[in-house]
């Protein structure tokens, strides 16, 4: 109050009393401001977090600063009161009505509060949900000051939407200002890691594995790069670490699943150039099932298998391996064909 003067102070004065929604609005006075809005102490601070939010929003405000509301003279815990305000700025992030208010700052001047608030947004992170814009990611572009960023696309390299972040930090000296500044850099890289898988079956990413690291790269916000000029072609997978290991293991498993099929298709040519299953066409005819199932079938023969389920015109069918007969969900018994291709039809 004594930085903003004594006019806001007669304000305050003359508005006593008339604060039925819980606040008082007067002018900023010497603040770098246009408005102060003055809460009335009650230790509801999501409630009263809510209330300025839309206040601002209603009053058409573009930006608004809160302190760590009830950590003061109220002595509430600076964890408790981090959830609370970060609840109630999430839910209102949340609400499509929000059209004016595009800055939420929280002003702390304490090391170990900070921690407390940055404690509560990892939280909101871990229990994020995939949605093309998470309600965290609306929630940090208010946090932190709403920005338009680009997103570079560039064939075969998928970067995350970046969202800048200003830290303002006040402190008794620049030697504290200057160690907090480092403990926040720190902080950061700590959280940074970077990954690189080579493979040759990464050249063979298709449209839609390309589809799927997308998906990825907008759920967990980490950037993904192919290096298809080295010798084997890598991937290079860039982010907060946990969020690159659950995406690098998803790029493993893709790799794997790849050449497993290749390995199969090529399984599959080689056994079609021995032996060829059938079924019957039209005009009395016969035609080969493709490849796969081709091998399937003769598989499961040479396995001893009695029975295999296979799809033919789209339909269901049961093959008895013995007699070579395939049945299908309404009892239509068809003949099968297993033909030797140097030896003729067996």
């Amino acid at each position: 109050m004594d930085a903003a003067g004594s006019q806001v102070a007669d304000e305050c004065a003359q508005y006593a009393g008339q604060y039925q929604s819980g606040f008082i609005t007067t002018q900023g006075g010497n603040l770098l401001c246009s408005k102060i809005i003055h809460l009335i102490t009650n230790n509801q601070v999501k409630s009263q977090v809510s209330q300025v939010l839309h206040e601002c929003e209603q009053k058409m405000y573009k930006s608004v600063a809160f302190p760590a509301i009830g950590t003061g003279q109220a002595g509430q815990s600076s964890a408790k009161v981090a959830d609370e305000m970060l609840d109630a700025i999430v839910e209102f992030t949340r609400q499509k009505s929000v059209q004016h208010l595009q800055t939420v700052k929280i002003v702390i001047f304490q090391t170990n509060m900070l921690r407390d608030f940055y404690e509560s947004m990892k939280k909101r992170e871990d229990t994020d949900s995939s949605t093309t814009e998470s309600w965290l990611s609306m929630f940090k572009s208010l946090f932190w000051g709403r920005k338009q960023s680009s997103e570079k696309k560039k064939l075969m390299i998928l970067e995350k939407k970046v969202n800048l972040v200003t830290f303002q930090i006040c402190g008794e000296s620049q030697e504290k200002v200057d160690a907090t500044e480092s403990w926040i850099k720190d902080l950061i890289l700590k959280e940074q890691f970077e990954t690189i898988i080579s493979d040759e079956a990464i050249e063979s990413f298709d449209e839609m594995q390309i589809d799927i690291l997308e998906d990825l790269r907008r759920r967990k916000r980490v950037t993904i790069q192919f290096l298809n000029d080295l010798s084997p072609p890598q991937i290079k997978i860039s982010g907060i670490s946990r969020d690159v290991y659950s995406v690098s293991l998803e790029v493993q498993n893709m790799v794997q699943q790849i050449k497993y099929t290749e390995e199969e298709q090529s399984k599959a040519e080689l056994l079609y150039n021995l032996v060829e299953w059938r079924y019957p066409g039209s005009n009395d005819s016969f035609v080969a099932f493709d490849k796969l199932t081709n091998m399937q079938l003769e598989n499961a023969k040479m396995s001893k298998k009695l029975y295999l389920d296979v799809k033919i015109r789209k339909k269901n069918y049961k093959v008895d391996l013995n007699t070579l007969k395939a049945t299908d969900d309404q009892g239509k018994t068809i003949n099968l064909q297993r033909v030797m291709k140097d030896e003729g039809k067996l």
